[in-house]
């Protein structure tokens, strides 16, 4: 399986794995399954480690590159058919963060892992719900 991790689970995964469901847990760990991540969800966390909403104990740059090889992040990049895509992906979202990843997943054909609600259950989004 090819998996898209949603931001909060991105962490979660490598900061707080106790907040993953079973199946999620099991399902990201798989060594035949993919694990992309979308440079939406570095921007996201940048914002967060500049607002002061999270921390690290270290540098980000130096976190990013150490975790992303642990767990083989593949990029999943940012392109011009995404960038169109994303405004008929939840047209009335407010969260543009959001937006990006849903229409990345579809783009890349993508299963997106998320606890987040708004997410579940989108039309043409393939999800992986953490619940």
């Amino acid at each position: 399986m090819r998996y898209l991790l949603d931001t909060h689970i991105w962490l979660w995964m490598l900061r707080e794995p106790h907040k993953l469901s079973s199946l999620v847990h099991q399902a990201l760990y798989e060594p035949s399954n993919e694990r992309y991540l979308s440079p939406i969800s570095i921007w996201e966390v940048t914002i967060l480690l500049e607002k002061k909403r999270i921390a690290m104990h270290e540098d980000f740059a130096l976190w990013f590159a150490r975790t992303s090889e642990d767990v083989e992040l593949i990029e999943a990049a940012l392109n011009w058919e995404i960038a169109h895509d994303m405004r008929y992906i939840l047209p009335n979202h407010k969260d543009p963060a959001d937006r990006f990843l849903a229409a990345t997943a579809v783009a890349y054909d993508l299963t997106l892992v998320t606890a987040d609600q708004k997410l579940i259950g989108v039309p043409g989004l393939k999800v992986l719900a953490n619940v």
